[in-house]
């Protein structure tokens, strides 16, 4: 009785609304449930990377699976072949993330390829004029240094031509957006790892490049609640409506 009063030819639109209503937040709460499985694997992810022991570079393990372990890294700066970040700000002032390569393993003199490095974002430096034209030699680190950080993944350039790696015989990109690796390794004359290392602050750190460490939420966030929320909306629809039907009909009659 009640479906054939929702589906008369005066309710049939309003019907319609409520089934497409329910539609939606049914599921924009499997959606929030969703986003709440992959915190719970972010977190958990995070308890079990930050339980190892640091990982000493270069390795033989898979790096892409192991984002926010920590590492130690031994090797000599690249300076004539870092870039800078562009966009980042620290205590509110404008400037760039100073990203150097890391040589692990030394160049033979025969084979010249044969050396090996990681990108080490060393942190915010300011936009001033040197930095501005690309003039970063004020951060020079010379000689061997021992590098402590996390494992960050390669980053993607959602824009097109953002940050392109330049053709052979050309002039090397030195500010980019992201440290998208694969198109930075291009206009490198070695191999890089195909991950990069974000420096850790310490106490023999220099002040510029200033490092950080990224501040993860490792809560499980409002999505359990949000989904009970949709829900709800669902719950309220399909009860909600016939009862309103009934009782318009109950007046009529």
């Amino acid at each position: 009785m009640i479906l054939a009063r929702m589906l008369s030819r005066t309710r049939v639109v309003s019907t319609i609304l409520v089934l497409i209503g329910v539609v939606a937040c049914a599921w924009l709460g499997r959606w929030q449930l969703d986003r709440l499985a992959q915190r719970r694997a972010f977190n958990q992810h995070m308890a079990a990377v930050r339980a190892l022991t640091p990982l000493e570079l270069p390795t033989a393990e898979n790096l892409r699976g192991q984002e926010y372990r920590a590492v130690l890294v031994r090797g000599k700066y690249d300076t004539a072949h870092e870039i800078a970040i562009r966009n980042q700000a620290y205590d509110g002032e404008y400037g760039y993330h100073l990203v150097t390569p890391l040589v692990l393993k030394t160049a033979s003199a025969t084979n010249p390829a044969s050396a090996v490095a990681v990108l080490v974002d060393r942190g915010w430096i300011p936009a001033d004029d040197e930095a501005q034209r690309g003039d970063w030699r004020k951060y020079d680190v010379r000689g061997a240094v021992v590098v402590h950080g996390v494992i960050r993944l390669s980053q993607t350039v959602p824009v097109e031509g953002a940050g392109a790696a330049p053709a052979p015989n050309e002039t090397p990109t030195a500010f980019w957006i992201y440290v998208d690796i694969d198109r930075i390794a291009r206009q490198l004359p070695y191999p890089v790892l195909p991950v990069y290392v974000q420096l850790e602050p310490g106490p023999e750190t220099p002040d510029l490049p200033a490092p950080s460490q990224p501040n993860l939420d490792l809560s499980e966030g409002p999505h359990q609640g949000y989904a009970i929320q949709w829900f709800g909306f669902v719950t309220l629809l399909i009860v909600g409506y016939p009862l309103y039907v009934w009782k318009q009909e109950e007046r009529k009659a």
